[in-house]
């Protein structure tokens, strides 16, 4: 089924600009919809003689006359006169004859969508002539409102130019509309608008006043308020705010409403968000106490390693100092972990950054004084969570360490080159050295950590058993040690389910 973007792309005389227009038309033609009580569709004009549905909205307010997807279908060619008439149009176009949509008969209503001096096609409003039938105030100011809404397009003020809105705001008409004056005063407030302010506190008549006197009268001599309140409030320009007060929040969006002479009013969408901001707070305070947690388990893990290395200091056995400073590295390693996860709001890790750090200083901890080992990287291994990142962190670092204590034993310099590459949870990860090979390191028991074979063990259990890969090692191109490791990472997909 084509898409919105594919139909465009069928229409190469369009600019960048037009293109932009249509996209902004068709993000914010809910409301248009929902008003109206209507079906809209986007209809374009092919270079083939065609016209194409482009786009479609549905509203929220009443039945949709259609459930199935007509994106990307030709138009009945029987509607072609009249879509040539409006395309000529530089209004509102009124189709003479009425349709019928299964059971339902329908009003055509185009609207051309002028831009530059040009039109790039039309909206269509279908409109079930049933729901004109016994309007109350209700249906009679949403239908009216929408209607204004709608007649901007062909004149170019809909959408709007430059909308100042930070994109928060989700409001449908059901939650809530209010109509203004030019003045900014209330003419209607729907019964959802009302309650919407009754919960902020306001006990006023809103029909009547005017909706800046309203909303401010809510707030406190030092009560903060966005600076685009005003605004909403007075219905000036196409932003939108929230305001606080009473331990409730609405959110708030003002459109405001033009004719061929400039502004004649604006319609203002409420929705009450308060228990939306209370989740928001919980889930900062959630964040912040997973954050600090994160953060004790490195300083206790840090104590531990400081302990470790003060036990290695007293002893005088040579093997247990070994032994003692790769489980200090060990835990150093989990600890680079949770300092990673404690500096972010989530659970996820940039494994990149940590693993930079993780590898260099296993690689200055286990070189001699004498030796200079570089180590660089090539890839990507991506964000990751905790359960990943601690495993794959200790395999990754046991390699390293194996590189540098057998592959390099005896010699003065070195480079270890790490590669990586993910495929969506898939992850293929190359450890290449320039040591001294892989048949003079099976003579020293290859990627044995201390002769004990742990390392190997730590490197075999964590790939097969949590990550259920594979590794083998394998002899360098230009010489060395290569170590392919391919795993899938198991949070990871958990996550993308």
């Amino acid at each position: 089924m084509a898409v919105f973007t594919q139909i465009l792309a069928m229409r190469p005389d369009f600019t960048d600009a037009d293109r932009e227009w249509l996209h902004q038309l068709v993000t914010d033609w809910q409301v248009i919809a929902d008003l109206s009580f209507a079906d809209l569709l986007l209809i374009l004009p092919m270079p083939d003689g065609r016209y194409v549905v482009a786009d479609q909205c549905r509203p929220s307010t009443v039945m949709t006359l259609r459930s199935e997807d007509v994106v990307g279908k030709e138009v009945d060619r029987e509607l072609y006169g009249e879509l040539d008439a409006a395309m000529r149009a530089t209004s509102i176009f009124r189709s003479t004859v009425m349709r019928s949509i299964g059971k339902s008969t329908v009003c055509n209503v185009y609207a051309p969508v002028r831009h530059e001096g040009k039109t790039l096609g039309l909206v269509v409003r279908e409109t079930n002539m049933a729901t004109r039938e016994s309007n109350g105030r209700y249906e009679s100011e949403s239908i009216n409102a929408g209607k204004q809404l709608y007649e901007m397009i062909p004149r170019g003020q809909f959408p709007y130019h430059d909308p100042v809105m930070n994109q928060r705001h989700n409001a449908r008409v059901a939650d809530g509309f209010i109509i203004l004056t030019v003045d900014g005063i209330v003419r209607y407030a729907s019964p959802n608008a009302v309650s919407c302010f009754r919960r902020l506190g306001s006990l006023t008549t809103m029909q009547g006043q005017y909706l800046s006197e309203v909303g401010t009268q809510l707030l406190h001599t030092n009560d903060t308020f966005p600076e685009s309140l005003p605004l909403v409030l007075s219905g000036k320009a196409a932003v939108d705010s929230e305001l606080e007060a009473n331990r409730s929040a609405v959110s708030m969006r003002s459109l405001p409403l033009y004719d061929a002479n400039g502004r004649t009013g604006a319609i203002v969408l409420c929705r009450d968000v308060t228990e939306l901001r209370r989740r928001d707070v919980e889930l900062q305070t959630k964040d912040a106490t997973i954050s600090e947690i994160h953060h004790r388990v490195k300083n206790n893990l840090q104590s531990i390693s400081a302990l470790l290395r003060l036990q290695a200091r007293k002893t005088q056995s040579q093997e247990v100092k070994k032994e003692l400073a790769e489980a200090q590295r060990r835990v150093q390693t989990i600890a680079m972990v949770h300092e990673g996860l404690s500096q972010t709001a989530d659970e996820m890790v940039d494994f990149d950054k940590v693993i930079s750090k993780l590898l260099k200083m296993s690689v200055d901890l286990a070189t001699m004084s004498d030796q200079r080992i570089d180590i660089d990287f090539d890839g990507s291994f991506g964000l990751m969570p905790a359960q990943d990142a601690t495993p794959l962190s200790l395999v990754l670092t046991e390699l390293v360490t194996n590189a540098v204590e057998h592959g390099f034993e005896g010699r003065q310099q070195g480079h270890i080159l790490i590669r990586a590459k993910r495929t969506g949870t898939h992850l293929d990860i190359a450890v290449e050295d320039d040591g001294s090979g892989i048949e003079a390191e099976e003579e020293h028991g290859m990627a044995k950590s201390s002769g004990s074979g742990l390392g190997t063990q730590i490197i075999n259990t964590f790939v097969t058993n949590d990550f259920a890969g594979s590794v083998h090692w394998e002899p360098g191109e230009q010489g060395g040690t290569t170590v392919i490791v391919s795993i899938n990472l198991r949070a990871a997909q958990a996550e993308q389910n």
